[in-house]
């Protein structure tokens, strides 16, 4: 049955590449976990990306399509692989990863069909990973001149990242979203001492002019911040199977309800829940439904 899809589109830019763990291959890459959640939640949800011209690149664009992401918008590369990411899990069900390059969605290049699409979106979704490499990284930045509600998922994977160009994409950035660790990494770039959450956030917040940002805390729940008010919003308590993708679930729950104009506190609680659910299950991309995460949610908020 095909799920009926929200009017509003969502465009997520950058890397999609197969996560190679020892029980075997997953799809993944950060902004392609949250166009797979956006889909779930029933948001027209789109992929810019590059895959190699080989099986793993069939493969990535054959899982796009069984799972109703638009591929129309990713590119075929003639001469580098598609993107592979090798992957292991701590003791603590920690993800740790050595990422491939050169590869295919180093190369993603500016098409002008995207324009009008990307000047549509309701959102427009991108991370620093993707600017490890001149070309992704200037296609990234003339998109975001024409991207009218841009989402910044920082997602620093030492050390493919610059602090200059992290800077220039918090410039241009209207949502931000990181964890703790990456707060604490940002306030180190810009020499600024940690004193607590609400110093911390509102000091980028002033600096960068960012309207809103976002800060999970795994098991200590997630914080968003306006430009008027702050919101802390607890976690959901959960088995957790493990936390591969679940920021990824946490950012498109968020959007989900964020794009409809939803309340604050409908949209952190879904985002928060939907984060949950995802560390609930067995990789960043699992099988389920919009009921499904709808029963999940309604039986863990009568839990409250």
């Amino acid at each position: 049955m095909t799920q009926e899809k929200n009017t509003k589109s969502v465009y997520c830019y950058g890397e999609v590449l197969w996560d190679i763990f020892p029980e075997g291959a997953r799809a993944g890459g950060a902004p392609f976990n949250v166009a797979y959640n956006l889909m779930r939640m029933g948001i027209d949800s789109h992929m810019i990306s590059r895959v190699g011209n080989d099986k793993l690149g069939i493969d990535l664009i054959t899982q796009l399509t069984d799972w109703n992401i638009s591929t129309q918008d990713s590119q075929i590369d003639p001469l580098y692989p598609t993107g592979t990411v090798i992957a292991h899990i701590d003791e603590h069900n920690e993800a740790h990863y050595d990422i491939i390059k050169p590869v295919a969605w180093d190369f993603i290049e500016f098409r002008n069909d995207y324009i009008e699409k990307i000047s549509n979106a309701a959102a427009f979704v991108f991370g620093s990973l993707i600017t490890r490499s001149e070309t992704s990284r200037n296609t990234l930045f003339e998109l975001l001149e024409i991207a009218q509600f841009k989402v910044f998922d920082i997602n620093i994977r030492p050390p493919h990242y610059s602090v200059p160009i992290i800077n220039d994409l918090l410039e241009k950035s209207d949502v931000v979203k990181m964890n703790k660790a990456e707060l604490h990494l940002v306030l180190d770039f810009l020499n600024k001492s940690y004193v607590d959450e609400d110093d911390a956030v509102r000091f980028i917040q002033d600096k960068f002019n960012i309207k809103e940002v976002l800060v999970s805390k795994g098991s200590k729940g997630a914080l968003y911040y306006n430009e008027y008010q702050k919101y802390d919003v607890p976690a959901v308590p959960v088995t957790i199977q493990d936390t591969v993708g679940s920021g990824d679930a946490f950012l498109a729950g968020f959007l989900s309800k964020r794009i409809l104009d939803e309340n604050p506190i409908e949209i952190m609680n879904q985002a928060t829940a939907l984060g949950a659910f995802i560390t609930s299950q067995k990789g960043a991309c699992p099988n389920y439904s919009l009921n499904d995460f709808a029963l999940f949610r309604k039986e863990n908020t009568a839990k409250k």
